[in-house]
């Protein structure tokens, strides 16, 4: 009898495992469902704006002021595309904040490359303690600088040009940081295999460092060129002349000429072309964009 309780007991043991385990699967796979429902939510949320967005740019105006709102048009409107192109000169509009924003991109990832190579990879004095004050000028409102930088465009004699909207922004504190805090991550002993061949440090920036970097770089390049291609406040205080109107520019120049009906239909129709150049960067960068997000840390 006593060998018989003896060769139950394991039996019992190995089914109060097999149940516990039973419960911890269950319960894991509740919380992935619940978790899955919130993101579920969450994205239902963000891209909820961009669906009416597009939606109402196939819609007539007055589909667009009927209760209750409707998400599918009655009958597509192609023509208010068309009513954009011919209202609007928003093809010149375009290729200013092509110009303008490329131009801003590719500067920031020229000095914020540099200035990130040389915070985590060279030694000199007071390197940290620069770089601490250099973040520390995140923390200034960009409109509090507004005044001094306009000052300051006007004694350049760079007001209605170019000038003053791509040479302010090629450097970035942000971008430092972020170029900075990746390349600490990456191993010295690609450093010093170059160094063995006989490599310069320009030439490990360019050949080593750099195409390690293509996550990062990819993150910084789709942020700066979304912020360059949407701002509004400083184009409108530096820019006089209609033909060197930014996008936005010339979106809040459309929407001024109906002061007692807005046309939301073209509204809308003329901002879903103007966020398709971003949605085209993001596609084609997401790969590397979503690999930068994760692996750049925040290393010391």
């Amino acid at each position: 009898m006593a060998v018989k309780q003896e060769t139950l007991q394991p039996a019992r043991k190995l089914e109060a495992v097999g149940q516990d385990g039973m419960s911890k699967s269950s319960a894991k796979r509740v919380g992935d469902l619940f978790t899955h429902l919130i993101l579920a939510a969450g994205s239902i949320v963000m891209v909820g704006p961009f669906a009416w967005m597009l939606s109402s740019s196939f819609k007539t105006q007055y589909e667009i002021y009927k209760f209750p709102p409707t998400l599918i048009p009655e009958s597509i409107q192609w023509i208010n595309y068309l009513v954009v192109f011919e209202q609007t000169a928003l093809g010149r509009y375009v290729g200013n904040s092509m110009f303008v924003s490329l131009s801003v991109t590719l500067g920031v990832l020229l000095t914020s490359s540099l200035a990130g190579y040389s915070f985590s990879r060279l030694h000199f004095p007071g390197r940290d303690k620069i770089f601490l004050m250099y973040l520390g000028t995140m923390m200034i409102p960009g409109a509090i600088l507004l005044i001094p930088s306009f000052v300051l465009m006007r004694t350049f004699n760079w007001i209605d040009t170019y000038y003053a909207l791509i040479v302010p922004g090629v450097v970035s504190a942000w971008g430092t940081f972020l170029m900075r805090q990746f390349m600490m991550s990456i191993p010295r002993e690609l450093e010093d295999a170059a160094y063995i061949d006989g490599a310069t440090r320009l030439r490990i920036y360019w050949t080593v460092i750099l195409p390690v970097s293509k996550p990062v770089i990819a993150t910084l390049a789709i942020f700066t060129f979304m912020g360059v291609w949407n701002e509004l406040l400083w184009p409108v205080i530096i820019l006089r002349s209609p033909e060197k109107f930014t996008l936005p520019m010339g979106l809040a120049k459309f929407q001024s000429r109906f002061p007692n009906r807005t046309p939301w239909h073209l509204i809308m129709a003329a901002s879903t072309l103007s966020v398709l150049p971003i949605l085209f960067l993001f596609m084609a960068g997401q790969k590397y964009y979503v690999q930068g997000i994760v692996t750049t840390g925040l290393k010391g």
